[in-house]
């Protein structure tokens, strides 16, 4: 049975709608920072004070790089990685080039994922993939998988969460079975509830998205207590 730590630590508190106010932005840390959660991946330009507001605590400031469409040019995802990690970002989440994935330009998505993974690696931290699954079919996520153990980034992930759909148990088990050990597996996109939380993890997901943390882990208390989680 997994404990409050475990599920807490699998979680990046997602902070990443448009329209969030400042005032939300830095209420969202500090629900992260009390949930003890993995990470707050947080809109771009709020990066620096997040940090600041996480400083102390064991929750990582992250943000996210070519989102949510990724077909920036590498370029500009270069500049927005090195921006990120001046600003104090542990970790990156990274949208592929999917034009480049759905054209069967695999050489360009290799060139740009290594160069980005090379660029955050060279800086100390660590860089989550994202397919964006919704528009893709398993032979183009295989194929995405075998790039991303290639090149050495950290996590291959589901989704934006802005995508037609999100994280399904089905493209976690996928993408874990065709991923290397050393490359673990991020599930995001309607991580809404402890269940599909919990659905994720027992798939191979060992770090989710959400904006839901707080309900999440509140029922996951309730049933650690009541002695009701399996």
């Amino acid at each position: 049975m997994p404990s409050y730590r475990d599920l807490a630590k699998m979680i990046d508190h997602s902070l990443l709608k448009p329209a969030l106010t400042r005032a939300e932005l830095e209420a969202g840390c500090r629900i992260a920072v009390e949930c003890d959660v993995a990470s707050v991946c947080i809109l771009p330009y709020f990066l620096s004070r997040a940090a600041e507001l996480l400083g102390g605590s064991e929750v990582l400031p992250t943000t996210t790089i070519g989102f949510p469409h990724g077909g920036q040019t590498t370029r500009l995802k270069l500049l927005e990685t090195e921006e990120a990690l001046d600003a104090g970002a542990r970790e990156l989440d990274m949208v592929v080039n999917v034009s480049w994935v759905k054209s069967g330009a695999f050489a360009e998505v290799r060139s740009e994922i290594g160069a980005i993974t090379q660029a955050t690696h060279a800086r100390g931290q660590k860089l989550k993939v994202i397919f964006e699954n919704c528009y893709l079919d398993d032979a183009e996520k295989i194929r995405l998988c075998e790039i991303c153990g290639e090149v050495g980034v950290d996590w291959v992930k589901t989704s934006t969460g802005f995508g037609s759909s999100g994280a399904t148990v089905a493209d976690v088990t996928l993408m874990r079975r065709h991923s290397p050990p050393s490359v673990a597996v991020k599930a995001a996109g309607g991580i809404a509830d402890l269940d599909m939380l919990l659905r994720v993890r027992e798939a191979g997901a060992n770090r989710s998205g959400s904006s839901a943390t707080a309900a999440i882990l509140v029922e996951a208390k309730r049933r650690i207590d009541a002695g009701t989680l399996s």
